[in-house]
């Protein structure tokens, strides 16, 4: 009997073994996983919806209104002094939470996604994303010019992290919880399903393997049941009549704008960067305290906004003017360009929040300077105003995204004319040809190439990156060790890699040096002198890499 139990029980614990086995290492391959994925999308999905109430309660607190879509129009009726000072405040604050509760004095968004996502088995900061989170809830409710969207996505890859952590799953299962979390924030942001599982995959996970895609799917479902529950089932934006392509000679017409918005959306890039830097050097002329950036940042905007109360928050009023035609060809362009100088003073003032709010009114805005041209021109074979808007805000923001296809995706989950879709891809896709030869690729993988972090090149360039020269080594003591005598002769040449160091740094002074190894050193603490540890060969660091190449290989093919 007692053997019969024990036997029992055996089978059950190893049962119970290979399930959970299968659950951290092969789970995106497995049914039982789409209920985490589930989960995720539900969690995700509350989470986004949580921070767009919270947004619109501390905006009535301090604005008078919740609502978006006409947030500009009751701000130009409040008292001057009140725009100015909103800003301000919201600026102290903030830095007040980036100076103690950040490391690096930076807010988090969806270029740390990105980054978690390739050399992080799919987790990001916890303490430093929810400083983040509550930065781009103050910077958006007290009239910061940036979106909702690039905090949400953070938010919900802290989720994702969370689950990946208590379930102890392995990379590619992370990055697949990653991707379903991303897709569940985006489908509540926009109650656009298809979209949303498009961008988990192609910004965050970059690329399309088919085991990633039934989750994300149901995490994206999942997304938007969340939003139509919370808001019904409507679009952000309410377009009038129909949009149709007059005459199919005018789709050449969409092509010159995509390449215009390509532009249009290079220059809003590298003013946001060219602004982070001018600010830099400003602080250090200075010598401002970190705390203090911000509120210089909120009173640049509040003095703006007195004139252009339109920069204000996410945008959507004057987008949604932009989308029925009711700007002028001077308004719609000096708008653009103030809400580009107002997005870069945001960002620049590490203020928080997303661009892709700001690129899609600054893409609509764009496409409307454009038509208001283009039919004056040619007014019998032009269409309503509305489509080159729509092209135009398309257009943009996948250049920014480095996103064509699920930008395309959700503008046409905002129309569901077919004709309106075809107009939208041509001008994507010359856009997005223009300006990723102009960028790393996209906004956000520019940024991380700013930050010496090389994910705009694929797998081959920031792979070499994950490996690190201690962990590839042979110690002096091993099977097949380098002679010493000839480390240390090596060393006293100049020819050394400390054990700090990454494969990016070693493999290029293997090709410059010829040698078959490195010697591996530790620096001593007073006087500095190289203390050998051991030896990194040339072949020990080439397998290690394509052994990495192989098993990313795999995962994006599976």
């Amino acid at each position: 009997m007692v053997r019969a139990f024990s036997r029992q029980w055996t089978e059950m614990t190893s049962s119970f073994g290979r399930g959970w086995h299968t659950m951290r290492h092969k789970a995106p391959g497995q049914v039982s996983f789409w209920f985490v994925a589930l989960f995720v999308g539900i969690a995700s999905g509350c989470a986004a919806t949580v921070f767009r109430f919270a947004i619109s309660r501390l905006q009535a607190f301090l604005y008078g209104t919740e609502d978006v879509n006409t947030l500009a129009s009751f701000a130009s009726t409040l008292p001057w002094i009140w725009v100015l000072l909103i800003p301000v405040t919201g600026g102290i604050v903030v830095g007040i939470i980036v100076q103690y509760f950040t490391p690096d004095g930076r807010v988090r968004s969806v270029s740390d996604v990105i980054e978690g996502a390739a050399l992080n088995d799919g987790r990001v900061e916890k303490k430093a994303g929810i400083a983040s989170a509550l930065c781009s809830w103050i910077t958006l409710s007290t009239g910061g010019s940036t979106g909702r969207e690039g905090p949400v996505v953070h938010i919900a890859a802290m989720i994702a992290s969370w689950t990946s952590n208590r379930l102890r799953v392995d990379g590619i299962t992370g990055r697949d919880l990653l991707g379903c979390a991303v897709a569940a924030a985006v489908s509540a942001s926009f109650n656009a399903p298809i979209a949303g599982a498009l961008f988990g995959l192609e910004v965050v996970l970059r690329h399309f393997a088919l085991h990633a895609f039934a989750p994300i799917v149901v995490a994206s479902a999942a997304g938007t049941v969340i939003n139509r529950l919370a808001f019904g089932d409507v679009t952000e934006f309410l377009l009038p009549g129909t949009t149709t392509v007059e005459f199919y000679l005018e789709l050449p017409a969409f092509f010159m704008m995509g390449m215009v918005c390509g532009l249009v959306a290079v220059l809003m890039m590298r003013a946001i960067f060219w602004s982070d830097d001018f600010g830099n050097r400003v602080q250090k002329w200075l010598g401002l305290p970190l705390v203090l950036r911000p509120a210089l940042a909120g009173l640049l905007l509040g003095a703006l906004a007195i004139q252009f109360p339109h920069i204000i928050g996410v945008g959507y009023e004057t987008t949604s003017l932009a989308l029925t035609g009711g700007l002028g060809l001077g308004a719609a362009f000096v708008f653009c360009v103030v809400k580009v100088a107002a997005v870069s003073i945001t960002m620049a003032g590490r203020m928080g929040g997303g661009v892709f709010s700001p690129s899609l009114m600054v893409g609509a805005l764009t496409g409307l300077t454009f038509a208001h041209i283009a039919t004056s021109l040619f007014p019998e074979q032009s269409s309503a105003f509305t489509l080159y808007a729509l092209a135009g805000m398309g257009a943009v923001a996948a250049a920014v995204l480095g996103a064509p296809i699920s930008t395309t995706l959700i503008v046409f989950e905002l129309t569901g004319d077919w004709q309106t879709g075809l107009a939208v891809m041509v001008s994507v896709s010359m856009s997005t040809a223009v300006a990723s030869r102009l960028v790393n690729r996209s906004f956000f993988l520019t940024q991380l190439e700013r930050r010496k972090v090389h994910l705009a090149a694929g797998p081959q360039s920031y792979l070499l990156a994950m490996f690190r020269v201690a962990g590839v080594m042979r110690k002096i003591d091993d099977p097949g060790a380098a002679d010493e005598e000839a480390c240390l002769r090596m060393i006293d040449q100049g020819l050394y890699v400390k054990t700090t160091a990454t494969l990016e740094t070693a493999l290029p002074r293997f090709d410059k040096s010829g040698v078959a190894f490195l010697p591996v050193v530790t620096l001593d603490a007073q006087t500095q002198e190289p203390l050998l540890q051991g030896a990194l060969f040339h072949v020990d660091a080439l397998k290690a890499y394509n052994r990495a190449l192989a098993a990313t290989a795999a995962e994006e093919h599976s």
